[in-house]
C-alpha cells in the first residue's frame, strides 16, 4: 500500500524508493518472537529483494505488552499483549512536482472513463477490512501481494502514463475499497459518477462477503469494500486503447477493468449486472463520510465552527476555491538597472523557533533583492546594523516556542533590549525602508505598532476561534490601500496558505478597527468571494475577515497568511491550471510573485 500510494508522484524508478519500517512486538511472548521473525523475513528477504527496493532506516518497539496487578476484590495479575504490527512510510526523491497525480476527477477534459486496476487479479479478501470491523468481524483471509512482478509492472506502468500525459486522475484502493475510493474521487472532483461492477471478477468472495456483511447479495459488498491492491484511475475515452496498451506491456492486461465514468446528476449510481445497487446524491455520501469528523470537531473544537465546516462539507452548490485577477501577472515592472546587478539588500528576520526563514529568503531573492539572514542575536549583539538594508521581513515560525504569546515574545525582545530598540525606532523612521511581517511576524509587528509610524490602528492577534491550530489554503481578497507591496492588485481574489494558532485580529475598540478598515490589505472571502467570518474559510474568526493590514503611508505591512510559501505554483495545493502558463514555463510563477517585486520596483 505505501507503493501505490507514492506512486501517485513522479518517480524516476521504483529502486528510488526507499522504506522506513516500524517494527513493533511483545518480544519474549509465547509464539510473538516466530510472528516478528516471519514478518521480517517476509518484508526484508523476500518482497523488497523482489521489488528492488531496500529498508535504509527503520526503529523497533518491542516491548508492546504490559503486565500490572488489579487492585481490590478480584484483582490480581492482568496484561495486555499487542498483537506484531508494521508501519512502513515510503519515500523518494521526485523529478517534478507539478506533474503529481491526485484524486481530483477532471471536468474540462471530454469524455473520459474511469479504470480499475486490480492487483488482487479478482480476489476480494475481506479480512481486516473497514467492513469488516464495522459488523465486529475480523475475518481469516486477507489482501496479500500475490505477485511481486504485478505490483513492480503496476508502478511503471503508472509512471509511463503520467510521462505520456495519460493519466488524468488517480487514487490508489485502500482502506474503505472500492466504494470509499471513489467516493472520495468525486467529492475532489465535485462530480457525479456511474459506477458499474459488471466487468469486475470476483474469486471466492461470496462467503467471506456473507459472513463479513450478513446480507443477501454479499459478493457486491465484496467488491465495493476489499481493500485489495490497486487503484482507480481517470484517462480520457480517447486515450483508452492507448492506456489498456501500457498495462499490457506490463503483463497487467487481465488486471484493468472499465468500472465507470462521470455523470451529470451529481449522484453516485452503482451498477451491476442490470441491477442498481446504489444511488445516492453526492452532497449525501459526503455527508456520511464527515459525520465522525464532525462529531468528534465538536467536543474537541469551537462547536460552532465544527458546525460550519461540516455544513460547508456538505453544501452540493459549493463552487469550491478559485482564482480571479485584476492584474497582468506576467507584466514585467522592472527597468534595465536589474541587469546591472543592482539588488538591494533586504533583512531575513527570525528569531529562536522561527522556520519560514527560507521561503521568505526564496521569494526576495527571485523578485530581485539580496536576501540575508539576521537573527535577532545579530542585532542585540552590534553583530548587524538594520541601517544596511533597504527592507526586513519578520518571518513566520513560532518564536519561543509561543509560550510567551506568540510572535508578542519576539516584540518584547525588541522592546525591552535597548540596543534593539533603537536599532528598529531607527529602522521604522527611515523614509526609504519597507517591513513586512508574516504569521509570527505580523504578531510581532504588530506588538510594535506604537513603534510603527501610521500603524496606530493596528489589533493584536490572539487564539484562533476555532481553538485550534489552522493549516489550510484558503481564499483572500485584496483590497486598494496605498501598501507598496499590493499596487494595482486590488480586486484580486487568490488561494494562500494560512498556518496559525493565534490569527484573529483583536482591536482595541470600534473605533480602532473603524480607523483599521482604510488599511486592510487582505480579508478572507467565502467560495463566491464575499467577505466572511465564517469557518473554515475564515480559519481565525477574523471581524470582517480582516487578515492583512499596512500603515498609512503602505510601507509597513503585516499579514497572517503566508504569500512566501506559495509564490511559486507548484507550491500550492491547488491552484487554476491556467496559471501553470504564468510568467513562462520556465519560472512557475504564482500571481503571489507579484507582491515581492512590487516591493522591488518601489525601490527602484
Amino acid at each position: 500500500e505505501s507503493i501505490t500510494n507514492i506512486a501517485a508522484a513522479p518517480i524516476g524508478a521504483l529502486g528510488d524508493v526507499k522504506l522506513s519500517c516500524n517494527w513493533m512486538a511483545a518480544a519474549g511472548h509465547p509464539g510473538e518472537d516466530a510472528a516478528l521473525f516471519a514478518t521480517v523475513h517476509a518484508i526484508a528477504m523476500e518482497l523488497c529483494p523482489a521489488l528492488g527496493i531496500s529498508v535504509p532506516v527503520g526503529k523497533d518497539s518491542l516491548s508492546m505488552k504490559t503486565v500490572w496487578n488489579a487492585p481490590g476484590p478480584g484483582g490480581g495479575p492482568r496484561a495486555v499483549t499487542s498483537p506484531v504490527s508494521l508501519i512502513v512510510s515510503a519515500f523518494a526523491p521526485v523529478h517534478d512536482a507539478r506533474s503529481v497525480s491526485t484524486p481530483e476527477l477532471r471536468t474540462d477534459a471530454g469524455e473520459t472513463r474511469l479504470l480499475l486496476l486490480d492487483l488482487g487479479r479478482g480476489h476480494c479478501r475481506l479480512g481486516g477490512s473497514a467492513l469488516a470491523q464495522v459488523y465486529s468481524a475480523l475475518g481469516d483471509r486477507t489482501p496479500d501481494v500475490d505477485r511481486a512482478q504485478d505490483l513492480r509492472g503496476f508502478f511503471d506502468a503508472i509512471q509511463q502514463l503520467r510521462g505520456d500525459g495519460l493519466l488524468l486522475a488517480y487514487h490508489d484502493r485502500s482502506d474503505g475499497g472500492l466504494l470509499a475510493t471513489v467516493a472520495e474521487m468525486m467529492f475532489a472532483g465535485g462530480v457525479g459518477v456511474d459506477l458499474d461492477l459488471s466487468d469486475l471478477p470476483a474469486v471466492a468472495t461470496a462467503g467471506e462477503a456473507q459472513a463479513a456483511a450478513g446480507a443477501q447479495g454479499a459478493s457486491d459488498a465484496a467488491l465495493l469494500f476489499n481493500e485489495e491492491l490497486g487503484a482507480l484511475l481517470q484517462v480520457a475515452r480517447g486515450d483508452l486503447a492507448q492506456v489498456l496498451a501500457v498495462f499490457d506491456a506490463f503483463g497487467l492486461g487481465g488486471c484493468v477493468h472499465l468500472a465507470g465514468q462521470l455523470n451529470a446528476v451529481d449522484r453516485l449510481r452503482v451498477r451491476r449486472g442490470g441491477r442498481l445497487l446504489l444511488d445516492e446524491p453526492r452532497a449525501a455520501l459526503r455527508r456520511s463520510w464527515s459525520e465522525t469528523s464532525w462529531l468528534l470537531a465538536r467536543m474537541r473544537d469551537n462547536p460552532d465552527c465544527a458546525d460550519q465546516e461540516y455544513e460547508l462539507a456538505c453544501d452540493a452548490d459549493d463552487p469550491g476555491l478559485h482564482g480571479s485577477l485584476a492584474f497582468d501577472p506576467a507584466e514585467v515592472l522592472l527597468g534595465p538597472w536589474v541587469h546591472a546587478g543592482v539588488r538591494p539588500r533586504v533583512a531575513i528576520l527570525r528569531e529562536q523557533g522561527v522556520n519560514g526563514q527560507n521561503e521568505m529568503a526564496a521569494a526576495f531573492d527571485h523578485a530581485g533583492f539580496t536576501a540575508v539572514d539576521v537573527h535577532m542575536s545579530d542585532i542585540i549583539e552590534g553583530r548587524v546594523s538594520l541601517a544596511q538594508f533597504k527592507g526586513l521581513a519578520a518571518c513566520g515560525g513560532f518564536s519561543y516556542g509561543d509560550v510567551l504569546g506568540a510572535g508578542e515574545g519576539w516584540a518584547k525582545s525588541v522592546r525591552f533590549n535597548p540596543r534593539a530598540f533603537d536599532a528598529f525606532s531607527a529602522f521604522f523612521a527611515r523614509g526609504d525602508a519597507f517591513a513586512l511581517g508574516v504569521c509570527n511576524g505580523c504578531q510581532m509587528m504588530s506588538a510594535l505598532a506604537d513603534m510603527i509610524p501610521g500603524a496606530a490602528h493596528w489589533p493584536r492577534f490572539v487564539r484562533n476561534r476555532s481553538e485550534q491550530f489552522e493549516a489550510r489554503l484558503v481564499m483572500v481578497e485584496v483590497m486598494p490601500t496605498r501598501s507598496i507591496f499590493f499596487d494595482a492588485m486590488a480586486g484580486s481574489r487568490l488561494p494562500v496558505v494560512v498556518s496559525h494558532g493565534e490569527g484573529l485580529p483583536q482591536f482595541g475598540s470600534a473605533q480602532a478597527m473603524a480607523g483599521a478598515m482604510a488599511q486592510v490589505t487582505l480579508r478572507f472571502v467565502d467560495r463566491s468571494g464575499a467577505p466572511t467570518e465564517r469557518y473554515p474559510v475564515n480559519p481565525n474568526g477574523a471581524p470582517a475577515g480582516i487578515t492583512g493590514l499596512t500603515s498609512d503611508d503602505g510601507r509597513f505591512n503585516i499579514l497572517m497568511p503566508h504569500p512566501e510559501r506559495v509564490f511559486r505554483n507548484l507550491q500550492m495545493s491547488w491552484r487554476p491550471r491556467e496559471w501553470d502558463a504564468v510568467g513562462g514555463a520556465a519560472t512557475g510563477d504564482s500571481p503571489w510573485m507579484r507582491m515581492f517585486r512590487n516591493a522591488r520596483a518601489w525601490l527602484a
